[in-house]
C-alpha cells in the first residue's frame, strides 16, 4: 500500500463529512438567510430617506427609527382599514343570512315542488355528522394556527431587526466590507452598493407614487357609485396592485368588484371596466414616465425576472426580482463596452432593394470596392 493512500482516504472522508455538515447547516438556516435577504433589500429601500434625514443633522439611528415608524404606521393603517371592511361585510352577511336562506328555500320549493322550511334545514345542518367532525378538526387545528401566527411574528421581528441594523449601520458595514478587499475591488463594491440603493429605493418610491395615484382614482369612482368602504378599498387597490407583481392587479380589482356587486350588479360592471381602463392608462402612460429614471428595464425583462424570482425564492423572489434585475443591468452597463451600429444594420433586407429589385450593396461590399479603386 502506498504511504499516501491512508492519508488521502482520511482527507477525502473528512472533506465529505465537512460537505455534508455544511449542506445540513445550510438547509437548516435557509429560512434565516431568506429573512436576512429581505431585511437587506428593505434597508436598501429606506436608506435614501435615512440619508436625507441624517444629512440634516439627525443621528442616523434616530433617523432610521423614524423611517421605520412611518413604515409601521402605514402597515398598521392598511390592515386596520382592511379589517374594518372584512368585519363590516361579515356582519352584513350574518344579519342578512336568514333572508338569503329563506329566498333559497323558496326557490327550491317552487322549482322542485318540495316543502322544506328554514327550521328543518337548520336542525339538519346543526345535527349533521360532517359539521361535528369539522368542529372537532377545527378545535384540534387551533394550536397549529397559533404556532403559525407566532412563527410569522417572529420572522417579521427578525426582518425588522436586521433591516434596522443594516440601514442604521450602512456606512460602517460598507467600510467593514471594503477593508477586506483590495483597493481596485473596493470601487466596484461601492458602485454596486450605490446602484442597489438607487434602484431599490427608486423602485419602492415609484411604486408608492403610482399607488397614490391609483388609490385616488379608484376612490373617486367608488365614491361616485356609492360603493361602501370606498377609502379602504382605494387603499387596497393602490397597495396591492403596485407591490404584488404580476397578479396584484387582479387581486386588487376583485375585492371592489365583489363589494360593488352586493350593492348593484351594474356597479360591479362599471368598476371592472374602470379597473381595466386605468390599468392600460397606467401601463402605457403613467408607469413609463415615473419609472424612466428609477427602474428603466423592459417590461418583458421585468416579467421574466419576476417569474424567475418566484421560481427560485417564491413570493420573496417575486418581490425583489425587479430591483435586483435593475441593479444588475445598471452595474453591467458600466463595464459592457458598446460599439456604433452600422447605418443599415436596423433596416430590413426588403428595404435595401433598389428600384430594379436588386439588393443594394452592403457596407462591407462598398468598402471592398473603394479599396479596389484605390
Amino acid at each position: 500500500m502506498p504511504r499516501w493512500l491512508p492519508r488521502a482516504v482520511v482527507t477525502t472522508l473528512a472533506l465529505f463529512a465537512c460537505f455534508q455538515l455544511a449542506a445540513w447547516a445550510f438547509h437548516q438556516l435557509i429560512g434565516l438567510f431568506i429573512n436576512i435577504l429581505i431585511a437587506f433589500f428593505l434597508a436598501l429601500a429606506v436608506e435614501p430617506a435615512v440619508d436625507r434625514l441624517s444629512a440634516r443633522g439627525m443621528r442616523r439611528g434616530l433617523a432610521t427609527g423614524l423611517v421605520f415608524l412611518g413604515v409601521a404606521a402605514v402597515f398598521v393603517g392598511f390592515f386596520t382599514l382592511m379589517g374594518s371592511v372584512l368585519a363590516g361585510q361579515i356582519q352584513t352577511m350574518v344579519q342578512e343570512f336568514p333572508s338569503y336562506l329563506d329566498s333559497v328555500i323558496n326557490w327550491v320549493n317552487r322549482s322542485f315542488h318540495t316543502r322544506f322550511s328554514r327550521v328543518q334545514v337548520q336542525e339538519s345542518v346543526l345535527h349533521s355528522d360532517w359539521l361535528q367532525r369539522y368542529v372537532r378538526n377545527s378545535a384540534s387545528g387551533v394550536l397549529d394556527v397559533s404556532a403559525t401566527v407566532i412563527g410569522g411574528l417572529f420572522q417579521a421581528l427578525t426582518v425588522a431587526l436586521f433591516s434596522f441594523y443594516f440601514a442604521a449601520d450602512g456606512p460602517r458595514l460598507r467600510r467593514a466590507l471594503c477593508s477586506v478587499l483590495p483597493p481596485q475591488r473596493q470601487a466596484d463594491v461601492l458602485r454596486a452598493w450605490e446602484l442597489a440603493v438607487s434602484k431599490t429605493g427608486g423602485y419602492i418610491y415609484s411604486r408608492a407614487l403610482m399607488a397614490l395615484f391609483s388609490g385616488i382614482a379608484h376612490y373617486v369612482v367608488l365614491e361616485i357609485l356609492g360603493v361602501p368602504y370606498a377609502p379602504a378599498l382605494a387603499v387596497w387597490v393602490g397597495l396591492v396592485s403596485q407591490f404584488i407583481p404580476t397578479i396584484g392587479t387582479y387581486l386588487a380589482g376583485a375585492l371592489p368588484v365583489l363589494i360593488a356587486f352586493t350593492v348593484n350588479p351594474w356597479y360591479a360592471v362599471w368598476v371592472l371596466v374602470f379597473v381595466v381602463v386605468y390599468q392600460q392608462f397606467e401601463n402605457y402612460l403613467l408607469q413609463p414616465r415615473i419609472t424612466a429614471k428609477t427602474v428603466d428595464i423592459h417590461p418583458a425583462v421585468a416579467f421574466g425576472s419576476v417569474v424567475a424570482g418566484a421560481a427560485l425564492l417564491g413570493a420573496v423572489g417575486a418581490l425583489i426580482a425587479i430591483p435586483v434585475t435593475a441593479t444588475l443591468q445598471a452595474f453591467l452597463g458600466v463595464y459592457v463596452k458598446r460599439y456604433e451600429v452600422a447605418d443599415d444594420a436596423d433596416e430590413p433586407r426588403a428595404g435595401r432593394r433598389g428600384r430594379g429589385g436588386r439588393d443594394r450593396p452592403s457596407l462591407l461590399s462598398r468598402l471592398i470596392k473603394a479599396l479596389r479603386r484605390g
